[in-house]
């Protein structure tokens, strides 16, 4: 079994075609159930972010999958699939998990080391343990994903040189958040990292606007600010100095026609900033005097090279440390089945000669007996150690032979019972 990645994001698809795959929470849930049912899949989850859907799953088979995946991708985007597929990217068992440990680690992000990816890979892990799609395979590697990239953030600088998308929208804006009045649309993950980033940053008042006031309600008193219902958009739009939209919306929720309106008789300066995909504010209110808008479009190209050099490069090399070593732990893991199946084929020859030997010898005392087991099971045991020792040592060295398969090959090892012992077992 190996873990498969298929994926898109920013990097490998514009802005409009990442529209296309903005899935709500309950669409996310329903494209893991769908994976998981695969005929070659049996662990499934999905990162799922506004610039970026990856499916990861633990598979038997590369290119029956890989298939499978993508086919799943293509139906939901809704394009063609000339379209689709040549901006999905595919990882496969050492390259899905170099993929992932990067995507925690920050590296793969449209700002390069923010944290919010740590938060979204954990709910990756959280939502396929509530579905029950993630197994050991998965389990392991996304916790282990979550520890690198914690690692990177507190031996490294690389959060505090870019520490939210939301940051680096607010930095392109024209409008300092300090001293302003901040309009924030949605109560979900990005629209609580606006809040709380503007209410630092010194905004004078802080509204959000929310489909479902319960949640807005919610956000607006962690922070100290003011909830209104949706329906009073517009007139919310029209008191605000920035404007943060950031919800799950399926249409456009800011339309030129609505800021227009607002703004009649309005000279002051407005900051717009979609955080949204499919997109909350039509690209059209830039057209507006005085209306600013960044969208993740923008951010994208504007974003691609400001990485923090040395930063950087420290983020890499302690992902690489920590790829070599799961990649080490799991190769020495593979081999269990193995080693359990040789130590049980001696078990089962030194049990074969001691019924051969009570036969020939019916006059022979429990005491002599049991001191005979014991030293035929000793020597068994001494001539296994070292090949079983050395056998996992040489699976840490990525081998280019597969040492499991020849000692399974000389030994005439039972394929039957080395697969019984892979299920039991599980991933390490």
């Amino acid at each position: 079994m190996s873990v498969l990645v298929v994926g898109i994001s920013h990097k490998s698809a514009p802005v409009e075609l990442l529209e296309r795959l903005a899935l709500d929470d309950d669409g996310v849930a329903k494209l893991v159930g769908d994976v998981v049912t695969g005929e070659h899949v049996t662990e499934a989850t999905a990162i799922a972010t506004c610039n970026r859907l990856e499916v990861y799953a633990e598979v038997d088979r590369f290119h029956g999958s890989v298939e499978d995946l993508s086919r799943l991708l293509v139906e939901r985007s809704g394009a063609s699939v000339d379209l689709l597929l040549p901006h999905l990217y595919v990882h496969y068992d050492d390259g899905a998990v170099a993929h992932l440990f990067n995507v925690a680690a920050g590296l793969d992000s449209m700002v390069v080391g923010e944290g919010q990816i740590l938060g979204q890979a954990r709910d990756a892990l959280r939502l396929g343990q509530e579905l029950g799609t993630v197994g050991p395979a998965l389990n392991a590697l996304f916790q282990q994903a979550l520890r690198v990239g914690k690692r990177s953030r507190a031996e490294t600088g690389i959060d505090r040189a870019a520490p939210s998308l939301v940051t680096a929208s607010l930095e392109r804006s024209e409008v300092p958040v300090a001293g302003s009045r901040v309009l924030v649309i949605g109560a979900g993950a990005m629209a609580s990292l606006a809040v709380a980033t503007v209410a630092r940053s010194g905004a004078a008042e802080v509204s959000v606007v929310n489909r479902t006031a319960r949640n807005a309600d919610r956000l607006a008193r962690e922070y100290g600010a003011t909830s209104y219902p949706l329906s009073s958009l517009a007139e919310r739009l029209a008191e605000a100095d920035v404007v943060v939209s950031c919800t799950g919306a399926v249409s456009v929720l800011v339309s030129r026609e609505l800021l227009e309106q607002s703004r009649i008789g309005a000279a002051r300066p407005l900051a717009v900033i979609d955080l949204a995909l499919p997109h909350d504010v039509d690209p059209a209110v830039a057209e507006l005097p005085g209306v600013t808008l960044v969208g993740l479009a923008t951010l994208a190209e504007e974003l691609r090279d400001t990485e923090t050099a040395a930063d950087v490069e420290d983020v890499r090399s302690i992902v690489a440390q920590e790829i070599a070593a799961f990649l080490a732990v799991r190769r020495q893991a593979s081999v269990t089945p193995t080693v359990v199946a040789l130590r049980s084929m001696a078990t089962a020859v030194v049990d074969a000669e001691m019924q051969r030997l009570s036969g020939r010898l019916p006059g022979l005392d429990d005491a002599t007996r049991a001191e005979v087991l014991h030293t035929v099971r000793r020597v068994a045991e001494k001539l296994l150690h070292e090949p079983t020792v050395r056998l996992k040592e040489l699976a840490g060295e990525e081998p280019a032979v597969s040492y499991s398969a020849a000692i399974a090959e000389l030994f005439r090892l039972d394929p039957d019972a080395v697969d019984a012992v892979t299920r039991a077992e599980g991933p390490q």
